[in-house]
């Protein structure tokens, strides 16, 4: 039998009672029919208000379909708690508590007993370290109600290897981890702990406040640029013109925009990359918009490019993580990345007809730079996605949400984080990774470079010769001269 978790937590500050289950879709059916369930990202599970009423009502829906488990919840339900008789009707349903479960049965209503004895609080010592002020690393005696909780704070990461959680570095998720277990009687350590490895970088200390032009949001748009061009554009014009909040934009002297690159260097501590889109969205006003193309601004001296090789995961490494996933949505979405090494936006936007059975061919649309382009269908792909289709039944999008919308790209990065947990792959990973492999993968199998470029869809021939870089093809016929040496 399923069994399906009351947890009550705050959310969007109420309290809520998240209705906790692993993916079944009659339980999804069941839950939707409940008056206010709403679904939520964050948790990645449904919830409703957390009330008697509510309780009442969610266990009655899955009468004879699951187990409910209340064990978190037990203090906020009173009509279990206090064994109050309902009223007497043979076809009332009976909560009958064995180890904190609810196991629903019909039967006659039995005489009032005593109230049931509360959880016993546990003493112990939980161990909070808290590294650089950016993420919380946890240790906790092992109790599933415990890890039922620690599920439903956001962006959670269970390390199997070393047997500890993390958690990014907020005073709300602390503060909730310390208010949790020191209600089970735990003493809670915290230790902050700076790393010395890497260098301190200075946080702005002015805001946001002035706002963007309105003729540079309008160039933006009626040059078509991209959603996440836009908005990358945006964050960073918006952080330069409050770095001078009291100057006149157009009074902006080449040398101040230097010195404003160079407090991001120095003090900001930002990548090459990140000066190099800085500079883009400052030169975008002065040259697009303001029309100055004869003047210095022009002149903005560009970062060295990072010459850095991609991560990329081996055959045997890439088939480990695919087996690893059990759910067929999950796994459909992490083959598609790979069969036609897509990037995340592009798998996000595919839509039905983007499949070509008959040509054996993944349509992109509107990709990076605005490109069309074809990539593979493999035979096996469309297996899955025949069963995909069959199961789930998308209407619009390939890969649909829970309310029909596009899938979010955070789901997607969590389902290649878990899999790559499972298959124990040590590599700094993402899902792009999938991307480097797929090219890396045919290169090494004999494909011609010219190809693998159409597939990728880069414009320059030199974006893919960095694959020839990684490749360990012919490498093996080649030995040390250590190995010719007589030692």
């Amino acid at each position: 039998m399923k069994k399906i978790l009351l947890i009550p937590v705050v959310h969007r500050n109420e309290k809520r009672l998240l209705v906790k289950f692993d993916y079944d879709s009659k339980l999804i059916a069941i839950i939707k029919k409940v008056e206010g369930a709403t679904w939520s990202k964050t948790h990645r599970s449904w919830y409703v208000d957390d009330s008697p009423e509510k309780i009442r009502e969610v266990v009655n829906v899955y009468k004879g379909l699951a187990e409910v488990d209340v064990s978190i919840a037990y203090e906020r339900i009173p009509f279990l708690r206090d064994r109050t008789p309902l009223q007497k009707s043979k076809s009332d349903i009976v909560p009958d508590i064995i180890k904190k479960s609810v196991i629903l049965k019909n039967e006659s209503l039995k005489p009032e007993r005593e109230p049931l004895p509360k959880p016993q609080r546990k003493s112990g010592i939980v161990s909070m370290d808290i590294i650089d002020e950016r993420k919380i690393i946890l240790k906790f005696p092992f109790a599933r109600v415990h890890v039922a909780k620690m599920k439903t704070l956001p962006c959670y990461f269970w390390d199997k290897d070393k047997k500890l959680w993390r958690f990014p570095y907020t005073a709300a998720i602390k503060s909730e981890i310390e208010n949790y277990f020191e209600r089970f009687g735990f003493e809670v350590e915290s230790n902050f702990i700076k790393t010395k490895s890497k260098e301190l970088k200075e946080k702005k200390n002015y805001s946001n406040d002035r706002k963007l032009p309105d003729e540079y949001m309008e160039m933006l748009k009626m040059k078509r640029y991209s959603s996440n061009t836009i908005h990358t554009y945006k964050s960073a014009f918006s952080d330069f013109i409050n770095y001078y909040q009291t100057k006149e934009l157009d009074k902006i002297t080449e040398k101040e925009i230097r010195n404003y690159l160079l407090y991001l260097v120095e003090k900001r501590k930002v990548s090459a990359s990140f000066q190099n889109q800085v500079i883009n969205a400052i030169k975008f006003y002065y040259e697009k918009v303001l029309k100055l193309e004869k003047l210095p601004y022009i002149y903005i001296d560009r970062p060295f490019k990072e010459e850095t090789l991609p991560t990329v995961l081996s055959e045997e490494e890439t088939q480990k993580l695919i087996n690893s996933i059990v759910n067929l949505k999950h796994k459909s979405i992490i083959l598609t990345i790979y069969s036609a090494g897509l990037r995340i936006s592009e798998l996000i936007n595919l839509k039905i007809k983007d499949i070509d059975s008959g040509r054996k061919a993944v349509i992109i649309k509107g990709a990076k730079g605005k490109k069309d382009r074809n990539s593979l269908l493999s035979e096996k792909l469309l297996l899955y996605l025949r069963r995909y289709y069959r199961e789930f039944k998308p209407k619009k999008w390939l890969f649909e949400g829970q309310k029909g919308e596009q899938y979010s790209e955070s789901s997607i990065q969590h389902i290649f984080r878990r899999a790559c947990t499972e298959a124990k792959i040590m590599k700094k990973a993402t899902v792009h990774t999938l991307r480097h492999s797929f090219a890396t993968h045919l290169l090494e199998r004999g494909t011609d470079l010219r190809y693998i470029q159409e597939l990728l869809g880069h414009g320059s021939s030199k974006t893919t010769e960095i694959y020839t870089h990684i490749t360990h093809k012919g490498m093996d016929q080649v030995k040390s001269p250590l190995d010719h040496l007589n030692i």
